[in-house]
């Protein structure tokens, strides 16, 4: 294996409405090989959405730079990092985020179609991609007429379908029932050694994490491995 994204004395600060600073944490260093799957837990309020957030470049750091495949992103423009995004980084939310109005294939196909590709080309390889996690029949329904686990199977699509590097997963299965979530689970892990991703899952669920190839703790704006 070799590394694919790299933390470098990574901090997060917030000013808040009174004036003054939340420090979230700092001097975080943190890496991931490719083909590799770890889990980060930690309390609710500890970081870890921020964490992988700044990861994925959804957010900027305060101090610290994240490295993906040897580039450092510190410095780079929205539109360089958005482009990045796309190319290179798949997400998987805990609260799916699928567009209401469009179809399971059209949502699983936006990142083609937000990268440019011909409509034709995209919903061909986003229903592709809909079969892979098992919804080909349910490609021409909305949201609305799917179930939960059908709908993160949707976002799970999305999350795939530029073949991304890597993929940062926020507690895919909190919005699940455990037997509908276990599932959900293992169609992640499978699609991760499938696909030979660099993959990190943020939860806060132990049966979760014990899938996982390392754990880390992130607690008092420390990152601890554990085990």
């Amino acid at each position: 294996m070799s590394e694919i994204l790299r933390t470098a004395d990574l901090a997060k600060d917030y000013l808040l409405p009174d004036g003054e600073t939340l420090h979230v944490f700092s001097g975080l260093n943190f890496s991931l090989e490719r083909g590799e799957i770890v889990a980060v837990m930690g309390a609710s309020g500890s970081g870890k959405t921020t964490f992988l957030n700044l990861l994925g470049t959804l957010d900027r750091p305060t101090a610290g730079t994240v490295i993906l495949e040897g580039e450092d992103l510190a410095g780079k423009s929205p539109v360089a990092l958005a482009r990045i995004r796309n190319a290179k980084i798949g997400f998987v939310f805990q609260a799916f985020h699928l567009l209401p109005e469009f179809t399971a294939v059209e949502n699983a196909a936006l990142p083609l179609l937000m990268r440019g590709l011909g409509r034709a080309e995209a919903m061909e390889r986003g229903l592709g991609m809909l079969e892979e996690v098992g919804l080909a029949t349910k490609a021409r329904c909305r949201p609305a007429q799917l179930s939960g686990g059908e709908m993160q199977r949707v976002a799970i699509a999305r999350a795939l379908v530029n073949t991304p590097a890597v993929l940062l997963a926020d507690e895919p299965t909190g919005n699940l029932d455990w037997r509908t979530g276990e599932s959900v689970l293992r169609l992640l892990l499978d699609l991760h050694e499938k696909r030979g991703l660099a993959s990190v899952l943020v939860t806060h669920n132990e049966k979760v994490s014990a899938l996982c190839r390392k754990t880390y703790l992130l607690e008092k704006g420390m990152l601890e491995r554990l085990g």
